[in-house]
């Protein structure tokens, strides 16, 4: 079988800047050489940043994004750079979580997806914000997302 192609991709196999606004940046999209199979794709990005809309001062979260693709799958490069886009931008915990789930869905249109968003303390206190499209599919491997909930000095 031969695989499916990845074509007009700007991103890859370059330096690429890191847009200046999560509006502004690109999810590109590559072929899924397996359509019809139900697998799960999972990213991690433990270091996410964005701005707190109020004070200007960084936040810190751990994100973990996984989702059932169906035709189409994200190119890792162009989300690495739509994640980054959001370090100077300015945003509440459940906003940044939520767009973010919801901007990848409109460009995969996938069979499912979710976030978890493990937000770092601010003020003595995390936020976790878990967002999803309905139920997984049946017979779908769903591992835990592995981020422990925060226990401080415990």
């Amino acid at each position: 079988m031969a695989e499916p192609t990845a074509t007009g991709l700007t991103q890859l196999g370059g330096k690429s800047e890191i847009p200046p606004s999560p509006d502004l940046a690109v999810l590109e999209t590559v072929p899924n050489p397996h359509p019809g199979t139900t697998y799960l794709v999972r990213f991690t990005a433990p270091e996410f940043t964005s701005l707190c809309p109020i004070t200007g001062q960084p936040d810190f979260a751990h994100l973990v994004i996984d989702y059932v693709p169906d035709e189409l799958l994200v190119e890792s490069k162009s989300l690495k750079l739509f994640l980054a886009s959001y370090r100077n931008h300015g945003a509440f915990h459940e906003d940044c979580t939520v767009a973010i789930g919801k901007r990848l869905v409109d460009a995969l249109s996938p069979q499912w997806a979710r976030i978890g968003g493990y937000w770092y303390p601010r003020g003595g206190m995390p936020i976790d914000v878990f967002w999803q499209t309905d139920s997984p599919p049946a017979g779908l491997w769903l591992p835990d997302q592995g981020v422990a909930p925060y226990r401080g000095r415990g």
